[in-house]
């Protein structure tokens, strides 16, 4: 993908189980340099691999996402699979950790984690808020609604993730330049 917007929504009979369903399969976005991809659902395994320009918003995915990713950003709504931002060397994901999971599911030799509740990440926030809005309009997501309902409180179960080697700041600046 290398421009334009992709919407995967689910039916509306399917709404109540948009976030437990997978929605599409494995290697989506490999190698992406640009666009949005909006999908109602989960991603399969190495979602993401190599991205790097595209933003993305997602309700769960499997393992490897965000591998060897150099740009762009990711947002999953729910769970991960295992070895998260294995390689990644740039770009930010964020990740909704409703269960407290997540910090097990990451490449510790890769990337750094830090809760987005934070007072330092207060642009990082309007940035997460921003996306989520685009994205609860492109596919009336009932996640992406709950989240927005209580931003402020769900904020302390979003976790950002960096590479080891990269500023937190000076990746989002990078983002909204591209933009």
């Amino acid at each position: 993908m290398a421009g334009g917007k992709i919407i995967l929504k689910t039916s509306d009979a399917l709404k109540n189980v948009a976030k437990d369903m997978i929605i599409m399969g494995n290697t989506c976005l490999y190698g992406a340099t640009g666009g949005k991809l909006f999908a109602e659902g989960i991603a399969g395994e190495r979602f993401a691999v190599r991205n790097s320009g595209c933003v993305a918003v997602i309700e769960g995915s499997g393992d490897h996402t965000c591998e060897y990713m150099t740009g762009g950003s990711i947002v999953v709504l729910g769970q991960t699979g295992n070895n998260f931002g294995a390689g990644m060397t740039g770009g930010l994901a964020f990740v909704y950790d409703e269960n407290k999971l997540f910090k097990n599911k990451i490449n510790n030799q890769s990337v750094e984690i830090k809760n987005l509740d934070d007072k330092i990440f207060k642009n990082h926030q309007n940035y997460l808020l921003k996306l989520l809005k685009e994205y609860y309009r492109e596919t009336n997501s009932l996640k992406a609604k709950s989240v927005l309902d209580n931003f402020d409180e769900s904020l302390n179960k979003f976790i950002i993730v960096k590479p080891k080697n990269a500023n937190f700041i000076n990746l989002l600046n990078i983002l909204i330049k591209a933009a």
